[in-house]
């Protein structure tokens, strides 16, 4: 009976997914092989994240493709990018999804580096990096800021988290939605680990 249940509950997990029911991943698989109870948290928390109140679905999905982006998963960002279509997203917001996670990619790792080393010579050089997808976004300032600070918290720089949530809430964003998106990334960051 509990297999059943586990089965059934993997199976539901791929569709919200918008996956075949059938399709093998690995650790889903041993997950499901060995009557785990994690899998139907994967599946509650996959569930309540991507169905925030603070977060639009057109939101919520192009949150989680700039994850998969970030976490270089393949199957998650095909899964993502059709769920972001069917809720809305157009092309040019879906690849100002990808250049955001880009982008955000080289910031956290140059910020990281100024904030670990501590040095004022190194402060005092200017940056060198070309940023004018953040001036006029598509996906709007707010939200862009958004992704940037998911991006960052994923990526663990500090100095960029801290400077995304000011701005985000300098552009109108709540704790609440603030709170969501990033529960939504770290979620889905341990789904990424499950299903590639």
């Amino acid at each position: 009976m509990e297999s059943l249940i586990v089965n059934e509950t993997k199976s539901n997990l791929l569709k919200d997914l918008g996956l075949a029911e059938n399709s093998y991943f690995s650790l889903l698989d041993k997950l499901a092989e060995s009557d785990s109870r994690y899998l139907k948290d994967l599946r509650i928390n996959t569930g309540n994240v991507l169905n925030s109140p603070n977060l639009s679905k057109k939101e919520s999905y192009l949150l989680a493709l700039s994850v998969a982006y970030n976490e270089k998963n393949v199957v998650l960002a095909a899964c993502f990018e059709k769920l972001a279509e069917a809720n809305g997203a157009t092309v040019a917001e879906i690849a100002e999804t990808a250049a955001c996670t880009s982008l955000l990619n080289a910031n956290n790792v140059f910020y990281r580096f100024r904030h670990y080393v501590e040095k004022e010579s190194y402060n005092a050089m200017p940056a060198g990096i070309k940023m004018s997808v953040m001036g006029n976004p598509v996906l709007g300032k707010e939200f862009f800021e958004l992704m940037s600070l998911v991006v960052s918290a994923l990526n663990g720089c500090e100095m960029c988290v801290k400077s995304h949530e000011e701005s985000v809430k300098n552009h109108g964003a709540t704790e609440s939605r603030i709170f969501d998106a990033i529960r939504l990334g770290s979620l889905l960051k341990s789904l990424s680990v499950i299903i590639k």
